[in-house]
């Protein structure tokens, strides 16, 4: 009332506070719009990393930051040519997307400004890069803006970085008073000594300040949540974060996909490389770390990661454990034609055992696990803590959630798996945490859903309010200059040192083969001894060591000699089957190469079933389409029944591969309802089929076992039919149910162009020992008469049927 007496008493006051209001807003809009204007480049931009996420994150920073006083321009570049490039940044443009929280119109109004401010170029030669430098300084001149900075961002491999960085500073670094930021992607060198080559080189072009070294993991939200975590709870896990009350951390990602397609570069990177030595070596040092007094400064935290980098105790051989899921190796030979005995020393899986040597982790277990071709797609930390309560009453009868019996855990649950959003979890019978509230939300309940052990109403549980993309978190902290989420060099380097002796000692360490999937079961489970880990499930002790420095798998996993005069393989059962299925594979493609179509004879039983598995889920380039399916025998039921060869068959191989129906013959031993009856003639019609389309009644390949009677086919020592004579195919007597059995004929098989024989099993080592010895008794031992007139006879044989 006292100022409104005042004002009328005095009018010219008025004019005057509303020009100092208007002064003080339009100084506010002006010190706005001296924030000064950001070029971001992309080199690299029609890449898959670019078109999948970083045009993605370039746009949400736009989102983020319009309005606030800066003004944007958006550089596409790369080696295509100019109307190509153009085209595609268009397309791509095209399909980005806004934040749900965002109106259709409001987003469309964005991106059409988005695509306005974004252009390709074709940069190349340091002219290109001066031209581009002219470019940015005529637009500020025209439109009268101060230059705030430039940010490089090199999605490009790593060889392309020096010519980049050499044309960059020497052409286009921004004028005085405004910085300059690139932005450098992962693989950062293959050991130490590249590393620091490639560092050196960066540094003698750019001031550490102006580097980002990219690790996407840091900008996933549970990983970006450690920290500020660690710092809102302090109270509640200063007395827990140490080693007198946790038990171990885990820190796993795993894949479901393998490497097809991307085998060039996992043959120079491996597992470790790819994935151990920098996401969740990264993610190791924010849980391990001291945490610094004041985590919002970057400073603070990159020299707290490096004191942990420095504490990380030194690994031996014994610390790793390796594996290889089993179609690497033909996929690397498929994709960079490698010969057919090439067999990669490459892992795809790995589990890592760490010690810290500080006070407050001595003695802890630190496990990192990163694999492909898993049964999952799930990536968390775990920190579990000791528990030394016992609770007196039954299991029923505790406090619901919250007994302190029950495990105690902390999960920063990174993304996929049951889940499948970011979350952070915390065992209810811990502590409530503290969580900021405007970027976290409590998890919603999901009867039902179980994760590590426990429901998931036994934790305190969250996830962010809005999912954000790794690279758009990172972008945005690029733009702001928040140094803490990247790699420095001294960090970069000091990881190098932790893990290059590691490498170097597995170089030549052969990796346990796993089939990949569920199908792996307990083969990958690993356990750990003081600062040993190892396999659960032990395989037996290298047999047979190969020559050199350098072995190969094959040098010890494959045994060849001879037995019977003809070449013998063994070695374990995998591998064996790997390998029998390698050579009927190599077998067909060269009979398609010489004679257009491969016709291979298949014996029923137990034992080729893993070989069946094997061909149907791991040999993508076996020619089905030009392959002809034979049975060497077959019993007396009707095809459908479980007992019959051509069922198993059925189920373990045909309906998992493309062979023409035409080109499957069963053998007919249901006709006219009858069961292999002499007047239906079967035998016969199976010989003429044979005849009619197989040349010479040669097969290309003819597999057969071997029983522990000596009997091979339906060929029995009780039943000497088909031992001699002209018939091809005939009806022999089992001394087992079902007796009624149909065969070839030995004189038939002898006249194959390759004869496998297969024989597996510890109770096959009395009747291999004892046919090793005697000579050509068909009679006797049916198996002792199989030898092919003009081709040749292959046995294969695991180590426990041949050596027992």
């Amino acid at each position: 009332m006292l100022a409104e007496l005042y004002f009328k008493r005095r009018p010219g006051w008025w004019k005057m506070l509303a020009v100092a209001m208007y002064m003080a807003l339009l100084a506010c809009l002006q010190a706005q719009e001296l924030q000064g204007h950001v070029s971001i480049i992309l080199l690299g931009a029609t890449g898959d990393l670019a078109k999948k996420y970083l045009w993605q994150g370039l746009f949400q920073l736009y989102l983020d930051e319009v309005g606030k006083g800066y003004s944007f321009s958006f550089h596409g570049a790369a080696l295509t040519s100019t109307k190509q490039g153009q085209e595609f940044i268009a397309k791509v443009l095209e399909s980005l997307s806004c934040p749900e929280d965002v109106a259709p119109g409001r987003c469309a109004e964005l991106r059409g400004q988005f695509q306005q401010l974004s252009q390709y170029r074709h940069l190349r030669t340091s002219e290109d890069y001066m031209a581009l430098s002219k470019d940015i300084e005529a637009q500020l001149q025209h439109r009268g803006l101060q230059e705030a900075g430039r940010i490089f961002y090199f999605s490009v491999p790593p060889f392309a970085y020096a010519d980049i960085a050499r044309n960059i500073n020497s052409s286009c670094r921004p004028g005085p008073g405004a910085w300059l930021r690139v932005v450098l992607e992962k693989p950062f060198g293959h050991d130490r000594l590249s590393a620091q080559q490639l560092a050196t080189e960066l540094g003698s072009f750019f001031q550490e300040k102006e580097m980002y070294r990219v690790d996407h993991y840091l900008g996933k939200q549970a990983v970006a949540q450690i920290l500020p975590f660690r710092d809102q709870n302090r109270k509640a896990l200063d007395g827990l974060w140490n080693r007198h009350h946790v038990e171990r951390v885990e820190i796993i990602m795993k894949e479901t996909v393998d490497a097809e397609g991307r085998t060039s570069f996992y043959e120079e990177y491996g597992v470790i490389r790819d994935v151990l030595q920098n996401h969740l070596t990264e993610v190791l040092t924010l849980v391990a770390m001291e945490l610094p007094h004041d985590v919002s400064s970057s400073e603070a935290v990159l020299r707290h990661k490096l004191q942990a980098f420095r504490a990380l105790r030194g690994l031996q051989k014994g610390s790793a454990v390796l594996g290889q899921y089993q179609a690497y190796s033909e996929q690397v030979r498929r994709e960079q034609r490698k010969p057919d005995g090439f067999h990669s020393l490459t892992p795809t899986f790995a589990g890592i055992l760490v010690h810290m040597d500080n006070l407050r982790w001595e003695g802890i277990p630190f496990l990192l696990m990163s694999g492909k071709a898993l049964d999952e797609r799930v990536g968390y930390v775990r920190i579990l803590f000791r528990n030394q309560a016992y609770c007196a009453q039954n299991e029923k009868r505790w406090v619901a959630d919250q007994s302190q019996c029950l495990p105690r855990q902390i999960i920063f649950y990174i993304g996929h798996g049951e889940l499948g959003s970011p979350a952070v979890l915390v065992s209810q019978n811990l502590f409530r945490p503290s969580l900021p509230s405007k970027s976290w939300k409590e998890v919603e309940g999901r009867p039902g859903l179980h994760l590590f052990g426990r429901p998931l109403s036994d934790y305190y549980a969250y996830s962010p309010v809005r999912e954000q993309d790794a690279y758009s978190v990172l972008i945005s902290h690029i733009f702001h200059g928040r140094k803490d989420s990247f790699i420095t060099t001294e960090n970069l380097l000091a990881s190098w040192v932790f893990w290059t002796p590691l490498l170097d000692s597995l170089a030549h360490e052969v990796p346990r083969l796993y089939p990949g999937g569920t199908e792996n079961g307990h083969l990958l489970d690993f356990e750990f001894s003081g600062t040993q880990l190892r396999f659960s499930q032990q395989q037996l002790e290298q047999l047979v060591p190969g020559p050199g420095s350098a072995p190969k798998p094959s040098d010890f996993q494959v045994l060849q000699a001879k037995y019977r005069e003809s070449p013998l393989i063994s070695a374990w059962p995998e591998e064996l089957i790997v390998k029998l299925a390698e050579d009927i594979e190599a077998t067909a493609v060269r009979a398609v190469q010489r004679f257009g179509e491969f016709h291979l004879a298949l014996s029923g039983g137990s034992s080729p079933v893993p070989l069946f598995e094997q061909l149907a889920t791991r040999h993508y380039g076996f020619p089905w389409a030009h392959t002809h399916l034979w049975l060497v025998d077959e019993r007396c039921v009707p095809l459908r029944d479980p007992e019959s060869n051509f069922q198993g068959l059925q189920a373990h191989l045909l309906q998992h591969v493309r062979v023409p129906h035409y080109n499957v013959h069963p053998m007919p031993v249901h006709l006219h309802q009858r069961l292999c009856a002499e007047e239906d003639r079967g035998a016969q019609m199976y010989a003429s089929e044979i005849s009619a389309l197989v040349t010479n009644s040669s097969f290309d390949l003819v597999l057969l076992g071997m029983g522990m009677d000596g009997h091979t086919a339906s060929l029995f020592p009780q039943s000497p039919a088909g031992l001699e004579g002209t018939q091809l195919v005939v009806l022999t007597r089992s001394p087992s149910k079902p007796h009624e059995r149909m065969s070839l004929s030995l004189p038939l098989i002898n006249r194959a162009r390759k004869v496998a024989v297969l024989v597996m099993g510890r109770m096959k080592r009395e009747i291999t020992m004892l046919v090793s010895r005697v000579g050509h008794e068909p009679k006797k031992w049916p198996i002792s008469g199989v030898l092919p007139s003009s081709g040749q006879l292959v046995w294969y044989m695991d180590y426990e049927a041949f050596l027992g």
